[in-house]
Parts: C-alpha cells; sequence; structure tokens
C-alpha cells in the first residue's frame, strides 16, 4: 500500500484512540459494579492474589507444584463465584472487558498468525477512510463519482472540428475510465486526459481515485501551479525530512491537474519531467489532465517531455462544450 507516513500515523492515532474510550468504558463499568457489588470487587483482589502467590510460588522453589495446585483451583473457584454473582444481578460475565470494536486485534490494527505480524481488516480500512478525508481536502472527492458524471451534457450532434459526436465519445470515455479503476494495479498504464476546459477530466480522474483509494492504493492528487509551488518552496528549504518528491514517487497513483497552468520556470519543468519518468521507470501510473494541446505542451516543456507523455500514456480526448456552464 503506498499510503505515506502521516496518513499511517492519523489511522493509527485514530485506533489508539479508540481502543483507549474501550478500556476507560470498561473502567468505568468496573466502577459501577464495584460501588454496587462490594464482592466483586474482593474477588477479584483474591483472584488477583492468586496470581501474585503463584509467581512467588515458582521463584521460591520448594513444593511448587502442590501449590500451583491448590492456587489454580483456587483461582477457578473464585472466577466462578465472580460470575455467578455477576449474572445473579443482572450483569454479564464478561462486563469488566473492553468492548473493542474489532475483535480480531482488539483496536490495534496488527494481530499475531504463526508467529507472523499482520495488518488488520480494520487498520486498512482506516487507512483508506483517512486518505479519503485527506485528498478531500483539495478536490471534491465525494462529489466525483462515475454515477454523478452526466454524459447528458454532452451534445449529441456531430461536430465536424474534430469529426466526434461528443455524448458517444465521451461514453467511450467513461467507460475506459471505469474499467481502468476496475482493473486497477500498480502497473497499470498511465493517462493523459486533454481537451478544452471544463470537459470532465477532473471529474473523471478523481472518480478513478475515488475506486482506487477503496481497493487499498495509495493516491496522491495535486494540481500542477500547487506542485510547482511546493517543489520550489523544498528545493530552497533545507529541510527536507517529509520530502514532496519522495512521497509523489511512492504512491500507487498520481494524479496531476491543470498540468501547463503552473507560472513555469527552468526548475519546474525539470522536476515535472523528473517525476513523470522516474514514475514511468518503477512502472508506476500517472495520470496527467492539461487543457493545452500537445503542441502548446512542448512550447512550455520540451519535445521531449512531450515525447515521453505521448509514448507512454494512454490519450484520452474530452470534447464537447464547458459542461460547467451548461449545469448553470
Amino acid at each position: 500500500m503506498g499510503f505515506n507516513s502521516s496518513i499511517y500515523k492519523t489511522a493509527g492515532d485514530i485506533l489508539f484512540e479508540r481502543r483507549l474510550n474501550a478500556e476507560k468504558s470498561a473502567d468505568r463499568r468496573r466502577e459501577e459494579v464495584y460501588s454496587k457489588l462490594p464482592d466483586a470487587k474482593r474477588i477479584e483482589r483474591e483472584i488477583a492474589d492468586t496470581g501474585i502467590r503463584a509467581v512467588r510460588s515458582v521463584i521460591g522453589g520448594g513444593n511448587a507444584n502442590e501449590e500451583m495446585k491448590n492456587l489454580k483451583e483456587k483461582n477457578l473457584a473464585l472466577q466462578k463465584e465472580l460470575k455467578e454473582l455477576l449474572l445473579s444481578n443482572g450483569y454479564p460475565e464478561d462486563v469488566f472487558e473492553p468492548d473493542y470494536q474489532c475483535k480480531i486485534c482488539n483496536d490495534t490494527g496488527y494481530y499475531e498468525d504463526g508467529g507472523r505480524t499482520l495488518v488488520c481488516s480494520c487498520m486498512k480500512k482506516t487507512l483508506v477512510d483517512c486518505a479519503l478525508k485527506e485528498l478531500n481536502k483539495t478536490a471534491p472527492l465525494s462529489l466525483s463519482t462515475f454515477e454523478t458524471f452526466d454524459l447528458n451534457y454532452y451534445s449529441r450532434e456531430f461536430d465536424r472540428s474534430v469529426g466526434l459526436n461528443p455524448y458517444d465519445h465521451m461514453a467511450k470515455v467513461l467507460k475506459f475510465c471505469k474499467l481502468y479503476a476496475k482493473d486497477f494495479s500498480e502497473k497499470s498504464n498511465s493517462i493523459l486526459m486533454y481537451g478544452n476546459t471544463g470537459l470532465g477530466k477532473t471529474h473523471l480522474s478523481l472518480a478513478i481515485a475515488n475506486e482506487v483509494i477503496k481497493k487499498g492504493y495509495g493516491v496522491i492528487y495535486v494540481s500542477a501551479p500547487s506542485l510547482a509551488q511546493r517543489l520550489e518552496k523544498e528545493h530552497f528549504s533545507r529541510d527536507n525530512s517529509d520530502s514532496v518528491t519522495n512521497m509523489l514517487l511512492d504512491c500507487d497513483l498520481l494524479i496531476i491537474d491543470d498540468l501547463g497552468t503552473e507560472f513555469s520556470t527552468k526548475f519546474s519543468t525539470a522536476e515535472m519531467y523528473n517525476i513523470f519518468n522516474s514514475r514511468l521507470l518503477l512502472s508506476k501510473p500517472v495520470i496527467i489532465n492539461t487543457n493545452c494541446e500537445l503542441d502548446k505542451l512542448e512550447e512550455i516543456y520540451s519535445d521531449r517531455f512531450v515525447s515521453r507523455i505521448i509514448g507512454n500514456a494512454q490519450k484520452l480526448l474530452f470534447t464537447g462544450k464547458d459542461i460547467r456552464i451548461r449545469k448553470k
């Protein structure tokens, strides 16, 4: 999974808080039972005392086996007495046990199986939830789903300028994106979404992100202007402990929106190329959205950069008229 360290920390904090609350609730129930049934407190103390005496017996030597046998019998008798006391007063026998949400890992996020430490399903779900929440800070992820992508905003009339029927063409684009998300893996192809503004490029790329994150993959969505600023800031910062570049290379899917709208410098242009090229060498997919024609991208970046994209990414042309205007 390609979640960054901040996502893991947030998920870990959530599970820690969940576990702590369960244990605090158990403590409150214990105090409630003690106040109503003083004998319950006495019996629990005696149970604890048998455990201490058992340890002392082993350390002290002597006739430890006989002593352990007697202590075990006493311990079982005390447990039976406590159980009967609780049940006869309307309490479940496990009233003192923390009610963890996850019974597999007791809200720790990890469990042991055959000597191996495994990530629990509750941790995986929490990681996905945190990733979705993080992505929602920068993009309307909850609104950008395949279900909310309305083809009716695209004209069914044949457009001679591009030789396409926008409605039918965008139906094929939508189908491609759905299949891409369904079959996504760390080795999936990259995608270049291009076309005029307001045709749904951001919507469909985020719809893909929605489905990919639900499958447990790590996704980073960033606009090109924001990315350029962050890369410049990191370049001139002495603190690279949480490298933006490292996160962009480590995630399972990188989405760069609005490529070509950023204020480009030699540094930012070189960095954009390096990020894309490095991910290609690692066989990690990138989704790039741009409003620019390919020749315009060549002016902003370079022939090398654009030819690298064209040669290694599935190209999706977005056609029609600005659907944001039609929605209004």
